[in-house]
């Protein structure tokens, strides 16, 4: 569904190495007439070419799930282009401190459940297969100082500085959740998690997470990095948001909210920033709007590249920029090990949600 639409994409626009071959790797069953029945919707072109060229294609960058490699293979951060506003950008520079900003969120989430691959997810859970990498990523790139360059190593050498910074996270600071059927819902939505026949029966493993991190460094001391991620919710989404602290000597009555830097990662890539503006009329009221930016709104005429596309190239031209070194690695762990051996040893069971609720609480009621 991803990498070889994605390779095909890559072919398309003449953007593969010559003399490149495609291996592949299944954890099923699986010919080359059932990948290639598979993936065709996704590898339609109009017409035919006159002179097609030979086929070609890339090595794998990485072994399936379940093939057992080196623990500090690099991983694939979430796609995220917000160096170029945060550090080119004079604007930001002098707020981007815990002089300034109240809490930054970090949110990933996804509207479907496991469906099928629950014996897969549980092994894992949503705080190594989300949060560990994905988040935490997320977070490396809001909390860092300005690196010496755009040089790969500079910008790791700058994430692991903001790693370093952050203590191992606690039981404490943390929400679980499983979610269950939703009778309400539509079909696939009434099939809780543990309703899966690929789940073991009565697992505890969490679908849902939510973590308060904490940089304890001049630049952020005090200031929480919230991060919520989770399957089975009411959206698509994945985007940082900063929330700014309130306005000193307010004149307004309390009617004016916190300002928010928000950059959405998926669906739609875009950057918005709501703050406080004059509401139309004769009178003086104060009322939230947004400057938005939607790169599909923005760039038309542009056809932006898919995130896959972008990382897969990275591999065949060997720019690490977005891959992740293995210090780095062992930081992220360092993080959230403790908590993850603390959630086995007590068994602890996560908050039952209703399948595509978002907000619920601590007894699984909406």
């Amino acid at each position: 569904k991803k990498i070889y639409p994605t390779i095909w994409w890559l072919f398309r626009d003449g953007l593969l190495p010559d003399a490149t071959f495609v291996v592949g790797f299944a954890r099923t069953q699986l010919t080359v007439a059932q990948l290639r029945e598979q993936t065709l919707p996704y590898m339609k072109v109009r017409g035919r070419p006159k002179n097609p060229p030979p086929p070609r294609g890339p090595k794998s960058p990485a072994p399936p799930p379940r093939v057992p490699g080196d623990p500090l293979t690099p991983q694939l951060p979430p796609p995220t282009s917000s160096r170029p506003r945060r550090f080119g950008n004079r604007i930001f520079g002098p707020i981007w401190n815990r002089d300034n900003v109240a809490c930054v969120v970090l949110t990933f989430k996804e509207p479907f459940g496991t469906e099928g691959r629950g014996g897969y997810f549980d092994d894992f859970g949503i705080i190594r297969d989300v949060m560990q990498n994905h988040l935490l990523q997320m977070l490396c790139l809001v909390a860092m100082e300005k690196p010496a360059s755009t040089n790969p190593d500079d910008v790791r050498d700058e994430k692991v500085k903001v790693l370093k910074c952050i203590s191992p996270v606690q039981l404490e600071d943390v929400v679980l959740g499983q979610y269950v059927g939703n009778p309400d819902g539509p079909e696939d939505a009434r099939k809780g998690y543990q309703d899966d026949p690929t789940v073991p029966p009565g697992s505890t493993t969490a679908t849902f997470a939510a973590a308060i991190l904490r940089v304890d460094n001049e630049r952020w001391d005090g200031v929480p990095f919230v991060m919520r991620c989770g399957k089975a919710l009411n959206e698509r989404k994945a985007e940082v948001r900063l929330q700014f602290l309130e306005v000193p000597g307010d004149i307004f009555g309390r009617q004016c909210k916190r300002n928010e830097l928000v950059v959405r990662v998926q669906p739609d890539e875009a950057v918005y920033t709501k703050l406080m503006t004059k509401k139309p009329g004769m009178f003086l009221s104060p009322e939230e709007s947004e400057l938005d930016l939607t790169y599909g709104s923005r760039y038309k005429d542009v056809k932006l590249p898919d995130a896959y596309e972008r990382l897969i190239l990275d591999v065949f031209c060997g720019n690490q920029m977005h891959f992740v070194r293995s210090d780095e690695l062992r930081e992220a762990w360092r993080i959230f090990t403790p908590l993850l051996h603390t959630i086995e040893e007590r068994k602890e069971k996560p908050i039952p949600y209703l399948y595509g609720r978002w907000r619920w609480d601590r007894h699984g009621e909406p």
